[in-house]
């Protein structure tokens, strides 16, 4: 390769984040703390106007959890993501709420924000007619569609509500993009900065936020989609995690009794640049964000850098929609006193 390659112009996707922290590198306008909560990582992010994550100021707060498939793992995710939403959200008794859930309900990956919007207790209705007990909270929920299919731009039909209903609150949902294969379906992003809808498939339409609306908006997400750049770029560098391992597996005398299908991603291994060079010549001495970068400007010109979902979307993406909108009504309506 005698052509120096510019990289610069060419950038992965991702709506968390979390995806660009790295904990051996000092960022600029970034504080980051990490607890564990009921067994579920929680990190909260908070970012200056100028800061190296190039997103808007605000508050990031990351649960990363195992699959939510399990039974036992989907309720931690709910009494954890509770426990923070009613820390963020801090509601006062005549609050009144409006949950929009973005998204395109014909298209699996995308239709968590339709999906939690079904399972929400809605009490607008109850509380005009003097009907609602007092231990629920005054609350109304949207499906605004898709500007596809409605013709209108999304953050005008909820500029549109808020101007006649006049919530004090705003909660959107969404699905997102990530950097990562491993925090795909397992990782659920909530923030006081507002979305873009569509922004992480590059299609960036107008904001929803304090800015633009005049009330608090808080924006839960969950990365359902990668780019096929993640999934080669995350692979290349699986290669050099398992080389590592079994280097330093098939030359330790006690791995000789364990199986050969350890799950290497867990264990601590060393990985040399030397053998990284060996096994993909000049592709092995790129670091992470130029080997991304790179891949994109293989795929991307051709049309192969397709967003891709797991197969099991369809399975995952109703367990997921539980958790949000279980979450959702144990927060806003007190229902586990």
């Amino acid at each position: 390769m005698d052509k120096e390659i510019d990289l610069s112009k060419y950038q992965i996707r991702t709506d968390l984040a979390i995806d660009d922290l790295e904990e051996s590198k000092k960022l600029k306008g970034v504080k980051y703390k990490t607890d564990i909560i009921n067994g579920i990582k929680v990190t909260n992010v908070e970012l200056d106007t100028d800061n190296d994550l190039d997103k808007k100021k605000g508050k990031y707060i990351t649960l990363e959890f195992d699959d939510v498939t399990d039974t036992n793992n989907m309720r931690k995710v709910i009494e954890t993501l509770t426990l923070v939403l009613k820390k963020i959200l801090k509601l006062k008794k005549d609050s009144y709420g409006l949950i929009v859930g973005l998204g395109n309900d014909k298209s699996t990956p995308d239709s968590l924000g339709p999906l939690v919007v079904e399972d929400i207790i809605v009490t607008n209705h109850l509380y005009v007619l003097n009907e609602m007990s007092e231990n629920y909270k005054r609350l109304s929920a949207i499906n605004p569609g898709v500007t596809g299919e409605t013709g209108i731009e999304t953050s005008d039909i909820i500029e549109s509500i808020v101007e006649r209903i006049k919530p004090s609150y705003i909660i959107v949902i969404d699905s997102l993009a990530s950097k990562s294969i491993e925090r795909l379906n397992k990782t659920i992003q909530i923030t006081d900065t507002g979305i873009h809808p569509g922004s992480g498939i590059g299609n960036k339409r107008k904001e929803i936020s304090f800015e633009t609306l005049g009330i608090p908006v808080i924006a839960i997400g969950v990365p359902t989609v990668v780019d096929a750049t993640v999934i080669v770029s995350d692979t290349i560098n699986f290669i050099y995690k398992n080389y590592a391992f079994n280097k330093e597996y098939l030359n330790n005398p006690k791995s000789k009794l364990t199986f050969n299908n350890v799950n290497y991603l867990g264990k601590q291994v060393l990985e040399d640049k030397e053998d990284k060079e060996k096994l993909l010549g000049l592709v092995g001495t790129l670091d992470e964000i130029e080997l991304q970068k790179l891949i994109f400007e293989v795929l991307n010109p051709i049309g192969y850098n397709l967003m891709v979902t797991p197969k099991e979307i369809d399975f995952i993406i109703h367990k997921l929609s539980t958790v949000i909108s279980s979450s959702l009504n144990n927060s806003i309506h007190n229902l586990n006193k």
